[in-house]
């Protein structure tokens, strides 16, 4: 990386306060424990300072409420929040790296009369059908394809290999990364007299919100009917599914391979950390936390933590985890208890 930055200049940039060499230049970035000469590091976790007396790190960003009394070698910048100091400098790098592409590569397809606004980016081997709606600065990249009637909102980014079906809706900001494909059928089958599945037509469509990210092999399903909804804010990690006519509330995050079937909402501000299923028909009410591998298989109507399968609340889960891990030798004392009572 080419870019350099001194210690003055990012303590400018993120409202900082510089302990130690003002002109302490980086032009990389590494881990607090591993760090480099001429990398920038973070220190966001008191039980990481005691790396800090040997980092080789030039420049360390640092909450200001951490205390530290030792020496170090590296530039220190006191921040409120040096996790997110260090995002939104990486921003700044990043846009640096993988400035916005603009312009057509060829072959691509563009149905007649869509209308491509002069600053988008359409890569190599793209599909764009009839009467698409494309918003200012998309960056469409090589192999994508978007079908008849879709809306995609200014600004956001369709990475590689996304398929975005017909008559679906995104909104500005968001980023897809590659594999995503929104729009797919729903899962909706009905057996006949003779108990021979027969499809059920998904005539829906989806609508994601503004400053949604989708990672890559995510899957979210068209309606049968009205529209499965991603509402703004929304951070879906990679292998998510997402089922028809299911309901994300804003600000809600999924982590990797969690599954939510048909017809579910989930509210505001969830968090539903790696593999954690959800069954179909059901609401989670905003606020909830949901362990990993937590199956949540009813209703739950109150914000707060929960984990197991059914779910029940953290701390109840982790005092019947303590019995379950025992219940070999538990039942082993039963067994003698009843024995004893027969003799």
């Amino acid at each position: 990386m080419n870019l350099s930055f001194t210690a003055e200049q990012i303590a400018a940039m993120l409202g900082g306060t510089v302990v130690g060499d003002k002109q302490c230049a980086v032009n990389d970035v590494s881990s607090i424990e591993d760090g480099r000469e001429g990398t920038l590091s973070f220190l966001c976790d008191e039980k990481y300072v005691r790396y800090l007396p040997d980092t080789k790190a030039g420049i360390v960003l640092m909450n200001r409420n951490i205390e530290f009394s030792g020496t170090t070698d590296a530039t220190l910048i006191l921040v409120d929040n040096a996790r997110g100091a260090m995002a939104q400098l990486l921003q700044v790098v990043s846009q640096y790296l993988s400035p916005k592409k603009q312009g057509v590569e060829s072959p691509s397809f563009i149905a007649d009369g869509v209308e491509l606004p002069a600053d988008a980016y359409v890569g190599a081997f793209a599909y764009i059908g009839k009467n698409v709606r494309l918003g200012k600065g998309v960056q469409i990249y090589p192999q994508v394809y978007i079908g008849d009637n879709a809306v995609i909102g200014d600004n956001t980014i369709l990475y590689a290999g996304v398929k975005i079906y017909p008559h679906c809706r995104i909104g500005k900001d968001c980023i897809l990364h590659s594999g995503v494909v929104i729009g797919a059928d729903g899962f909706g089958f009905e057996p006949d007299a003779n108990g021979v599945y027969q499809k059920v037509p998904q005539i829906g469509n989806v609508i994601i919100d503004d400053d949604v990210e989708i990672g890559a092999n995510t899957t979210v399903d068209r309606a049968m009917m009205g529209s499965t909804r991603v509402h703004r804010n929304v951070k879906l990690d990679n292998l998510v599914q997402v089922a028809h006519n299911v309901e994300v509330g804003e600000s809600t995050v999924m982590c990797a391979q969690v599954g939510v079937a048909g017809s579910t909402t989930i509210g505001k501000h969830c968090l539903l950390t790696g593999q954690v299923g959800v069954a179909g028909h059901i609401q989670i009410a905003d606020g909830c936390i949901f362990g990993a591998q937590s199956g949540v298989a009813n209703s739950v109507l109150e914000a707060g933590m929960y984990q197991g399968t059914p779910v029940m609340p953290a701390a109840k889960f982790r005092r019947s985890a303590v019995v379950y891990k025992n219940l070999y030798e538990l039942q082993t004392a039963v067994r003698e208890l009843q024995k004893k009572i027969k003799d």
